[in-house]
């Protein structure tokens, strides 16, 4: 009679050494292994078997082709009662070993023979006959590893395949697709594997390392992971090169899972990952812009004792800005200089980026002054970036101050981003005549005016109405072979609106010199016979080919040009016409308790033309009777640019203009309240159908 037992064991799949707290820990499983005691005459189930369950559950998905393999890894008996050798310490090919004999110098003569020949095959093969006598297995080795072109490896292997000398072993293979990682030959390597496998050729760890870190080195992430999986399903463990390497294309993929699925694999396998595979997680992290994971790789590296070095610190710095994280950043740069680790330009670059980014300004200058008093290095680009974050935090005198240092620097001198960061700064501050000194300056020192320093130029003296100075800036940046983009369109679109009469022609024969599409959607808009399908299929074609980012922009300006030159109806098309593809997402919010129009995207004109629409459905809903929740309100915003404070001012203007129920709020600036009641009122006082005021 059979007698049997059971016991539940807890097994945590995450099989860490040490303890770290991470984000997405895998949950803990349970699995009951049972052992039964039966009757000699019938077999028990092996411990591999019981165990099967739980090893299914440790080892990732493979890809979905059935991929049926000839060759088997050889099982290796492991004895447990002594310490389990780590997986990363493999059984390499052992190097022949040659005595000094007069064969063995011929055979590199010949090679160097080979080296030197015509690539074509004929010279070669014709060299290859030459040969002295017929290679052995050690001797053909020698001459495989002394050539240099994959092209004429391949050849000589082809040439010993074909003369069936001796059996053609893995190591063959091996040498032959090391010598095409090389020359970056995926699919020779590839097609070699698949041959190893249609004759029964065992592939082994090197073979599946140099398929994959060849792969990686070609670009084909995806056939990465598959040699990968590929390797996983034959049993054979992956060395640290080869867990460093899928790393790096699981993170550079986007596949944050896997990349952790991979890492936490390799710690229960014995690898002890070193900066270089945290740097790897470091920047994956941050282009997911995830803080918990960066924070992740910190604890890790304090956990296994790794010192990170420079280029980690710059690695982790650059995956904090991405994470929108300055705070700690900051802590990161001060534990790096704690460890007496000095910051080369691409650290403070990374960093002042970070400050600029969030408008950080007292750190940035802080960190300004420590650059200074410490003679810590700083490179062209550094200077390019300390420039245009002064640029995002309003800091002229500091970037005038810099500016001047650059000039009197022997190694380089301010380039053309240099000025184009000034001219940002000018112009963003409205200080024409600056910007237009500047402009002269860069004229007669030949720095060449890029089309975003035109950009910027342009922008400016549009807002001050400098209308000769702003065509001879464009017709100069033209002749100087400036090539205009979709921003500097829009910027011209954006300037159109400032003025009237014959200055707006003049600024819109600019136009049609950079856009002739935009130029004739405008003459489009203004004919009073043009209906709104030809409208609309004519906006679409012109959004198709415009750049994502300068999509609204165009749409904001186009209909601050409509409101200007009074095409009320225009304006409202154009704004629909925006909506349906997307270009203002959130503009409506509504809860049970609040109804709110968000116009901190939308220009003066479009504010005005989504605010008129807003109201005009307000009123149709009173009228039909139709719920209202209690509060109403229209959000502005209230930016600290010098320029983005007229939107609120402007919209506070037409409010009161077409008398409606909307007040400023007192606790926060920038919105505009009204209640239920308001509304209905208001409604009530005007005649049943309200138009919209122009």
């Amino acid at each position: 009679m059979a007698t049997s037992f059971s016991s539940a064991i807890d097994v945590n799949y995450t099989k860490f050494s040490h303890s770290f707290t991470h984000p997405k820990k895998l949950p803990t499983k349970r699995f009951k292994i049972s052992c039964n005691v039966t009757d000699p005459q019938k077999q028990n189930p092996s411990l591999a078997e019981q165990l099967k369950p739980l090893s299914n559950t440790t080892l990732s998905d493979g890809p979905k082709k059935d991929t049926q393999f000839k060759s088997r890894p050889k099982s290796t008996w492991v004895n447990p009662a002594r310490r389990k050798p780590s997986v990363l310490n493999l059984q390499r090919h052992k190097k022949a070993s040659y005595e000094y004999s007069p064969e063995i110098r011929d055979l590199k003569l010949f090679t160097k023979k080979l080296n030197q020949c015509d690539g074509s095959e004929e010279a070669f093969l014709a060299v290859l006959d030459e040969i002295p006598k017929l290679p052995t297995r050690e001797n053909a080795l020698l001459v495989l590893n002394g050539l240099k072109d994959w092209e004429k490896a391949v050849l000589f292997f082809d040439w010993l395949k074909a003369r069936k000398l001796f059996p053609i072993e893995t190591i063959f293979y091996n040498v032959v697709m090391k010598c095409l990682r090389f020359g970056r030959q995926f699919g020779v390597v590839e097609d070699l594997a698949n041959e190893m496998i249609d004759n029964e050729v065992e592939l082994d760890n090197i073979t599946y390392s140099t398929i994959i870190s060849c792969a990686k080195k070609c670009g084909l992430s995806d056939k990465a992971v598959e040699w990968f999986e590929r390797m996983y399903k034959t049993g054979l463990m992956p060395d640290e090169v080869t867990y460093s390497t899928v790393l790096d294309v699981y993170a550079k993929l986007g596949k944050v899972e896997e990349a952790m699925s991979l890492y936490e694999r390799g710690r229960a396998s014995g690898w002890e990952p070193d900066s270089i595979a945290f740097s790897v997680l470091g920047r994956m992290y941050g282009e997911a812009g995830d803080y918990d994971g960066i924070r992740f790789v910190l604890q890790e590296m304090k956990a296994l004792g790794v010192r990170p070095n420079l280029v980690l610190y710059n690695t982790l710095l650059e995956a904090l800005g991405k994470a929108g994280k300055p705070g700690l950043a900051r802590s990161l740069f001060e534990d790096m200089i704690d460890l007496g680790i000095t910051p080369d330009a691409k650290t403070l670059t990374a960093l002042l980026k970070i400050y600029g980014k969030k408008r950080w300004a007292q750190d940035a200058l802080e960190l300004w002054g420590r650059m200074k008093a410490n003679a810590w290095p700083m490179d062209f680009f550094l200077y390019n970036t300390l420039l245009n974050m002064c640029a995002d935090l309003g800091l002229e005198e500091e970037a005038e101050g810099l500016f001047k240092e650059m000039k009197g620097l022997q190694n380089f001198r301010p380039d053309s981003w240099s000025y184009t960061a000034m001219l940002n700064i000018y112009g963003s501050g409205g200080n024409v005549d600056k910007a237009l000194e500047l402009f002269e300056e860069m004229a007669k020192s030949n720095v060449s005016l890029n089309v975003m320093g035109c950009t910027c130029l342009i922008q400016c003296l549009g807002r001050a109405k400098k209308i000769d100075d702003l065509v001879r800036v464009y017709e100069f940046a033209m002749a100087r072979g400036v090539r205009p983009d979709d921003k500097l369109c829009g910027c011209l679109l954006s300037v159109a609106t400032y003025f009237e009469g014959e200055d707006l022609d003049r600024v819109l024969n600019c136009l049609e010199q950079a856009s002739p599409k935009l130029f004739a959607f405008i003459k489009l808009l203004d004919e009073e016979d043009t209906v709104y399908g030809s409208v609309k299929e004519t906006f679409k074609s012109i959004l198709n080919n415009t750049a994502v980012e300068a999509r609204r922009p165009f749409c904001n300006c186009l209909i601050d040009i409509c409101r200007k030159r009074n095409l009320q109806e225009r304006a409202h098309e154009l704004l629909y016409i925006g909506s349906e593809h997307g270009l203002y997402p959130g503009l409506h919010t509504k809860t049970s308790e609040e109804w709110c129009l968000n116009v901190r995207s939308l220009s003066v004109g479009a504010a005005q033309t989504a605010f008129e629409e807003w109201v005009e459905s307000l009123t149709k809903i009173v009228e039909r009777k139709e719920a209202l929740p209690e509060l109403l309100s229209a959000n502005t915003g209230a930016g600290t640019h010098k320029y983005s404070q007229g939107l609120a001012n402007s919209f506070d203007l037409h409010v009161k203009e077409i008398a409606a129920p909307f007040t400023q709020s007192e606790d926060k600036a920038g919105l505009f309240v009204a209640t239920k009641e308001d509304i209905i009122s208001w409604v009530q006082s005007k005649s049943p159908a309200v138009a919209v005021v122009a």
